[in-house]
């Protein structure tokens, strides 16, 4: 089984991917590629029917969207819990990952994930301050404070137990962590950046970013 990968350093769909990957106990290779120089195009035209990443190839067939590579994993690995066990709950988890999945363009447009810290150098990432993107946070901070207050006597996650929502709101918390966003103008009362901080100290996480900002 092959994962393919995007730069660790700035591909949000591939880390979700492989963050549930890595959540089911698989065994799997990662081949990452330059996506963004000529060359990686060229061999990402090569292997990606849809010219994206990430990619799972696994059994002869080539799994090309972030989503569907988690419903497969949930599928393959139903003792892993991907998703939670109560209908209603694991209902709003797909929600909640299909929101992230599909929406927060402003967001994903103007602030790129930086598994990193803010500051580079003398270089400083500045918060955005358009109006599109501090509608995405306020929809992001509601409903992580909804499921948090819901949800949140069972466990430290966004639904209790860890799911496959967790992974797509992870490169949301290497946002928000990289640009510095004060979540409490948003109308965080303390619930959205403890759940935040949670995503960014998940050891799965961690590991993905100590060999994204590994020297090459």
């Amino acid at each position: 089984m092959e994962l393919i990968i995007g730069p660790r350093l700035y591909s949000t769909w591939s880390l979700r991917p492989w963050l549930v990957l890595k959540r089911a106990g698989a065994t799997f290779d990662v081949t990452e590629i330059d996506i963004y120089s000529p060359e990686g195009k060229v061999e990402l035209a090569q292997v990606s029917p849809s010219g994206f990443v990430p990619l799972l190839k696994v059994d002869g067939e080539m799994i090309w969207d972030s989503l569907a590579i988690s419903e497969w994993c949930a599928d393959r690995w139903p003792e892993a819990k991907l998703w939670p066990d109560d209908p209603t709950t694991r209902a709003l988890a797909r929600a909640a990952a299909s929101e992230m999945h599909g929406g927060f363009a402003a967001l994903r447009t103007e602030c790129g994930m930086g598994p990193d810290h803010t500051m580079v150098g003398d270089d400083r990432c500045l918060p955005p301050t358009s109006e599109a993107v501090g509608r995405d946070l306020r929809r992001i901070v509601s409903l992580w404070m909804q499921m948090r207050g819901r949800f949140g006597a069972e466990g430290p996650w966004l639904f209790g137990a860890w799911s496959i929502a967790d992974a797509f709101f992870t490169p949301v918390a290497t946002r928000l962590r990289h640009f510095q966003i004060d979540l409490a103008p948003c109308g965080d009362d303390g619930t959205a950046a403890a759940y935040r901080d949670a995503l960014l100290a998940q050891p799965d996480f961690l590991e993905w970013s100590r060999e994204a900002l590994a020297p090459q």
